[in-house]
């Protein structure tokens, strides 16, 4: 499902050449769900937005469902995106003036797919799925931490992706709430059948994936 060959990232600094990533080659099977794990500053989030079409890569291919991402025109690759690619990120990134149901049905208004009526109606499923029918209503501010990551986890999946990317997405969670969002997103994925590749510096939570990618100074590492 997701193949990357010889992959490399360079960002050029005041101070020179910075080699991010550096001739990475994963693949990840249709279902499967794969963690990425490395110290702080290793390269495993680079690999990530090279890996979702967010960041392009200095050298090298992304195709995802045999499709090559990085060849794409950057319409084209916004909307693959937007219909195969979902993404939970670090940080809750809800937009803080729209309600949790307008939060989620986002993607799909943007992508053309739904209408308003529509849009909202999905949305509201995808609520359903993550347990928040009954905060549809509520702006980010007046949701939890955990709330919150679960809202952003219904709008990762409001266009049915079949890839899902997940950067550190419990890193600002409190042990409990960080096992219940790992759960769902796990559960999420799998009722969806939707690939999943985590990025986690925790072990115990990379442990429970069924490939485990370690990446050091930018490659990977037994």
């Amino acid at each position: 499902m997701l193949a990357c060959r010889n992959l490399v990232k360079h960002y050029e600094t005041d101070r020179g050449t910075v080699e991010a990533v550096r001739g990475v080659d994963l693949d990840v099977p249709a279902g499967g769900y794969a963690a990425i794990i490395g110290r702080s500053g290793s390269g495993k989030s680079s690999l990530l937005s090279m890996i979702g079409g967010l960041s392009r890569p200095s050298a090298g291919q992304v195709r995802i469902d045999g499709t090559d991402l990085w060849a794409m025109r950057e319409p084209e690759a916004a909307a693959f995106r937007s219909r195969r690619i979902g993404y939970v990120f670090q940080f809750a990134s809800l937009l803080p003036n729209l309600k949790a149901i307008d939060n989620v049905a986002l993607p799909a208004r943007l992508a053309g797919r739904l209408g308003r009526r529509d849009a909202a109606a999905a949305a509201g499923e995808r609520l359903a799925d993550v347990g928040l029918t009954n905060h549809s209503d509520a702006f980010p501010a007046e949701l939890s931490a955990g709330e919150q990551r679960r809202v952003v986890l219904a709008r990762a999946l409001m266009n049915e992706p079949a890839l899902l990317l997940a950067d550190e997405p419990t890193a600002d969670l409190d042990e409990q709430t960080e096992r219940e969002v790992m759960a769902l997103l796990q559960a999420v994925s799998h009722e969806r059948r939707a690939t999943l590749v985590l990025v986690t510096h925790n072990l115990a939570l990379a442990a429970e994936a069924r490939q485990v990618v370690h990446i050091a100074d930018g490659v990977i590492v037994p």
